[in-house]
């Protein structure tokens, strides 16, 4: 058996800020992770693709404010940053 991949871990090294802005990283990263391994079962950001983290940010967000949207983009920004991958960041994605 497998152990479960540690979202907090994978972004330890990247977060900064404030105790409240690391753990909303953290819990938004957590969730994107599990709608995303519902969804593609890919269950962790090593093995998703831009489709991946498109289709959650326009369809799985589509019933939250833009801002909510903009602060999983930042979350998503972190994601990228740990993964040392250049994305860039458009609201609309």
């Amino acid at each position: 058996m497998t152990k479960p991949f540690d979202m907090t871990l994978f972004l330890s090294g990247v977060l900064t800020g404030s105790k409240a802005t690391q753990q909303r990283h953290l819990r938004q990263a957590q969730i994107m992770q599990a709608a995303i391994q519902q969804r593609w079962e890919r269950d962790n950001p090593w093995t998703w693709q831009l489709k991946h983290v498109r289709w959650f940010l326009t369809q799985h967000l589509e019933d939250h404010s833009k801002h909510s949207l903009y602060y999983y983009g930042l979350t998503v920004r972190l994601i990228c940053l740990r993964l040392g991958k250049t994305i860039i960041w458009r609201p609309h994605l």
